[in-house]
């Protein structure tokens, strides 16, 4: 849980490299200088200027866990050594309260030649622990790096997944105050990220602050309480982290002549999302006299109020999506579900342009972003063949409501063959959204009732 006590502060944040054109020009920038201002002459210079960071700002609160997401060569990286340190910015300031441990880069602090455990010792006193202190949590760090056997092998004989079960364990165990992990979960094996995800839980629930780089944007989503977007060293956005990575997403898959457009887009719409959970979810819209009239049947009913505002449409390519809805089999709209029942996820894709290769999606996705389920029209490898430029395709997925009492988004897609790839022509995050009634005599907990038929006996 987090608190109201800042843990990060960046202020006005920026770094810039040199970068030569000629080694040789790299002696001339060293020498000439110094020469020319000695001659009274104003000193040339011999390289170019790249900024891999410009005017960052932004706080993050004690306990809190951020998601840093953008496309690589953002300044992700960048930004976290120049958090952690390891860097000294160009402009700006950092100020971080407390002690920070850091996964950055594979083995990042540890020595090749040393064995593992002459590492944790190693390690640990770089992150500030004591020799009486390491000694105490030695066994503790070895168990839950789960190597045995090679703990007093050289680490420059350890795999990828044991270098960074070794280093992950041993920045969990200084305790820090703030966490910093880059991409380093994604070696290891999925019990294994279950198992380091869950000790983070942990960190975080102390009180500790956790700065959480990743490409999975539902990773992101389900983990951290919000996002920064950052591309080409700027910072784009800052917020919930649905809805920073949808906006990530369409940044992502924009066409090359379209970037320039959707980050000015991006850059406009903050300031404008809603201010928390409850906002997202249309909670906060005034409620109609149909739906308050409504709310106290156990029967599906349309609430006019139930209207998503992180809608994210992508750029299209000859395709469009229209009037996405859902509807019970008979045909009335609805978007307040009753749990067991059949209702229908409807669109109209409409072609501006031929389309080869040709398959319709959906996916339904959880308040904070986890998808849940989705379907496809078609399999991979029998698509629908081709679509007429002019064309409208009335697009039906018949789905029995199986989920707990809650609210959920739907997205919808259609993909296509160009060239040798399959790729977007239409996609819309948070196109529609719908709650789910509670059903009082339920036994079914988390977002999914799978039938369980418990069995209770008394010895």
């Amino acid at each position: 849980m987090s608190s109201e006590r800042v843990a990060i502060a960046v202020r006005g944040l920026g770094k810039c490299f040199p970068v030569y054109a000629r080694p040789s020009d790299r002696l001339r920038q060293f020498v000439l200088p110094r020469v020319q201002r000695w001659a009274g002459l104003a000193p040339r210079r011999y390289y170019e200027e790249y900024w891999a960071l410009r005017d960052v700002s932004f706080e993050v609160r004690a306990g809190e866990q951020l998601g840093i997401v953008g496309r690589n060569g953002a300044g992700k990286s960048t930004l976290l050594q120049l958090i952690c340190g390891t860097l000294t910015p160009t402009t700006g300031t950092v100020e971080v309260a407390g002690r920070v441990a850091a996964l950055l880069e594979l083995g990042a602090g540890f020595n090749p030649e040393l064995t593992g455990a002459e590492n944790v010792f190693l390690n640990g006193s770089v992150l500030g622990l004591s020799q009486q202190a390491l000694e105490a949590r030695f066994d503790s760090i070895v168990a839950f790096a789960d190597i045995p056997g090679f703990i007093d092998q050289p680490v420059k004989h350890y795999s990828s997944g044991m270098f960074m079960r070794l280093a992950f364990s041993v920045a969990v165990h200084v305790e820090p105050d703030v966490l910093v992990v880059d991409e380093a979960l994604a070696v290891g094996d999925e019990a294994y990220q279950r198992k380091c995800h869950a000790r983070i839980r942990r960190l975080r629930d102390a009180g500790a602050t956790i700065l959480f780089v990743s490409h999975s944007a539902g990773h992101v989503t389900e983990v951290c309480d919000r996002a920064l977007l950052l591309d080409r060293g700027e910072l784009l956005c800052i917020g919930r982290a649905r809805d920073v990575v949808a906006r990530y997403q369409k940044l992502l898959y924009a066409p090359a002549e379209r970037q320039q457009e959707v980050r000015q887009a991006i850059r406009g719409e903050t300031g404008r999302w809603p201010a928390d959970e409850a906002g997202a979810a249309g909670a906060s819209a005034p409620a109609t006299v149909a739906a308050v009239a409504r709310s106290t049947s156990d029967e599906p009913y349309w609430d006019e109020g139930l209207v998503p505002k992180s809608t994210v449409v992508y750029p299209p390519r000859g395709c469009t999506i229209e009037d996405a809805r859902i509807e019970t089999p008979e045909g009335a709209r609805v978007n307040v579900l009753r749990p067991g029942d059949e209702y229908v996820f409807a669109y109209r894709a409409c072609f501006d342009a031929p389309a080869v290769g040709v398959r319709f999606g959906m996916m339904v996705r959880s308040l904070t972003g986890v998808e849940l389920a989705g379907a496809v029209s078609h399999p991979a490898s029998r698509p629908l063949e081709f679509v007429a430029s002019g064309s409208r395709v009335e697009v039906r997925f018949r789905f029995r409501n199986r989920l707990n009492a809650g609210t959920y988004f739907l997205n919808a897609g259609i993909v296509g063959m160009q060239g040798e790839t399959e790729t977007y022509l239409a996609r819309y995050v948070d196109v529609a959204m719908f709650r789910v009634l509670r059903d009082p005599e339920a036994l079914a907990t988390g977002f999914a009732d799978l039938g369980v038929q418990p069995q209770v006996e008394a010895g």
